[in-house]
């Protein structure tokens, strides 16, 4: 199983706006943007994490 860039996506913080995450999805199955309650090791709390370009 071969790993295709097109794949990823990064997660970013919503209050310090810094990229922390970086995850797989399947963007045929799911259009839109994911959003997930991450661990921000800047902020040093969980914080919403929103998915960027």
């Amino acid at each position: 199983m071969s790993r295709i860039a097109d794949n990823y996506v990064k997660l970013s913080c919503t209050v310090c706006k810094k990229v922390n995450y970086r995850v797989r999805k399947n963007k045929k199955q799911h259009k839109e943007k994911l959003e997930l309650a991450k661990f921000c090791p800047s902020c040093r709390k969980h914080t919403p994490h929103k998915e960027g370009k």
